[in-house]
Order: C-alpha cells, then structure tokens, then sequence
C-alpha cells in the first residue's frame, strides 16, 4: 500500500501554476482545499487517499498544514489492511517544508517518523519515534517533503510555455535516511473524461525505479487539469504484478473555477 498511494502522491507533484498574463503569479490553491482519490487495482476498489490543507501557525511562523490519509477498503482491506498519514508544515509565502510527519500501518509494518527541517543549514533532523532514535541528514537547497512538493510546484512552474518533451526535477526527502531526484517528463495535452465531465488536461510521465513494483522506468502515467486550480485528475500505473488506476473522487474549496467541457 505504501507504493500504492506514493503513486498517488506522484500524481499530486505534477500540478503546475501558469503565470498572470502580467507576469504575477498566480497561487493556484488556499485554505480549505480538500481532494479525494479513489485507487483500482485490477477489479477491486482497492482503497482511498485525500489530501486537506489548512492554515495554520508553527514555532511563530504562518504556515499550511497539509495532510494526507490513504487507507484500504472493501473486500481488499480483508487482505491486507492498510492506514497512512501524511502531514507537513510549509512555509506560506516560500512553501519550504518546516515539518513531515509520516505515521503508517501496513499489514503490521509500522513508522512513526517526524523531520523537522533546517533550511539556512541545509539539513533536516530526523525523529524516529517508533525506535526512540533520532539522526541528521545533509539535504540540497531547496528540498521538499513528499506533501509540500504538490503545493511548490503548482506555485512555481509556468505550464503555458512548456513543450512536449521537457523535462522537471526536484529533490524531495520522503524516507528517512535518503533524498532523491524526482523527474517528470510532459507528454502533452489531451481531453480527459472524468465524472464530473470532459477535462482538458496535462499529461505527464514520472520516472521511478523498475523492479519490485513497477515494471520498468516509465510505468506510470498522469494527468492534471488544464486551468489555474492545476486538479490532480487521474493516474495508471503498470505494476510488477496487476495495474493500478486511480481518479479524482470528490473536491471542495477550489480557488479557481473548475473547468469543465460541455458536450456538444
């Protein structure tokens, strides 16, 4: 289930904000902004993720309070029963991550982990509290949390003069003892149909590591809307054994307008 709803993550790095016609940007999301996912594997409606950002204050800074819960449902929880939650703390006007919080249970297989980020020291300290230890890591200029990376990019890449082919990275920390490159590659743009009706959308191509998981580099695919909000729409991924496709379910608290296509 991890991998499962990290796919799900990888879905929510893509959003990119356009810039203002002025040159001004524009935030593409506020306070009380709330997503729904609902994940497929194979014929089972395997599980649920939402994300939910608030404001928050942290150590007398103003920042976004984000979480993130996944959990299984149905018939798959009999087999395996899975709860994650995801939170972070960033910084309003930067969107630099202060606090990641990752709590799980997988079947049995648990973490309780907090970093507490150091951005003028480049490093982050890492809590362990399931086995009372704690360790410091060096991390890059600019690192980011696997949920503040979502609210980031949506606030500092300007899609409208991307091209078919260019290519984004970012360093993210999300286990404990390492950061790594994460890339993404855009396909393009395409007209998605959804449940809430026709979407035009961006398409892009993550890269992850092939093996245990997912069959080679380029195993998922991903789309989010076209518009100033930057909506996480859909995901399918080629898994090691079966596949997996996950839709946007349900949202409120949009900043902007949701655009959707009227059939003609």
């Amino acid at each position: 289930m991890k991998k499962i709803y990290l796919a799900i993550l990888f879905l929510v790095f893509t959003s990119f904000n356009s810039a203002e016609n002025n040159g001004a940007k524009k935030n593409s999301f506020a306070a009380g902004e709330w997503f729904k996912f609902r994940i497929h594997y194979g014929f089972l409606n395997a599980s649920y993720a939402t994300l939910n950002l608030k404001e928050t204050t942290l150590n007398g800074n103003e920042v976004y309070h984000v979480k993130g819960y996944g959990e299984t449902t149905g018939m798959a929880r009999w087999f395996f029963k899975v709860e994650d939650n995801y939170e972070s703390y960033f910084d309003k006007k930067t969107i630099k991550p202060y606090k990641f919080i990752r709590k799980i249970d997988e079947g049995g297989y648990t973490k309780d982990i907090e970093i507490d980020f150091d951005h003028d020291n480049n490093k982050a300290v890492v809590k362990d509290h399931k086995h009372n230890k704690t360790h410091v890591l060096k991390t890059p200029d600019n690192i980011q949390d696997l949920l503040s990376a979502f609210y980031y990019l949506r606030n500092n890449y300007d899609v409208k003069s991307i091209k078919k082919g260019d290519e984004i990275t970012l360093d993210l920390l999300f286990e404990e003892d390492e950061t790594f490159k994460f890339k993404l590659k855009f396909l393009g743009r395409e007209t998605t149909r959804t449940k809430f009706g026709k979407v035009r959308c961006l398409k892009f191509r993550p890269y992850v590591q092939s093996g245990r998981v997912f069959k080679e580099e380029e195993s998922l695919t991903l789309w989010v809307s076209d518009d100033d909000n930057k909506v996480p729409i859909r995901i399918k991924a080629d898994l090691a054994i079966g596949s997996l496709k996950a839709d946007l379910e349900a949202f409120k608290g949009l900043k902007h307008q949701f655009k959707i296509e009227v059939d003609q």
